[in-house]
């Protein structure tokens, strides 16, 4: 089994910058792809941002050139950079890792257990 602990939310005015960060923990031999989602209330969860394991990474629209993902392999990690902090950013972020239990195992998805991020004046 895999844990993973998210932290870093908070409240934060406009313009203001967080940093999250989701460390996993239990059976890991590897993690391919890393990643950060969104809920907003009444809203479907979403995607923020994507890493690989070679370090491509992708983004959504609404967040490119003000978030950054980056990961810290050594320490199964994967943190988001969030700057420029709009209202329409206030969500619960989620972090998802794809985690390789052996060599060739097939990767499971895990989901930390969100973080409240509100943006507001």
């Amino acid at each position: 089994q895999v844990q993973l602990v998210e932290s870093g939310g908070g409240l934060v005015q406009p313009g203001g910058s967080l940093r999250l960060s989701c460390a996993a923990s239990g059976s890991i031999f590897s993690i391919d792809v890393m990643g950060w989602y969104r809920q907003a209330p009444g809203k479907q969860r979403e995607l923020v941002a994507t890493i690989t394991s070679g370090g491509t990474t992708n983004y959504a629209d609404s967040v490119k050139g003000r978030f950054t993902i980056s990961r810290d392999n050594a320490k199964n990690t994967v943190y988001l950079q969030m700057n420029s902090l709009k209202p329409e950013d206030t969500a619960v972020y989620y972090c998802t890792l794809s985690v390789r239990a052996r060599m060739y195992s097939v990767p499971v998805n895990y989901w930390g257990q969100g973080t409240q991020v509100t943006v507001s004046s």
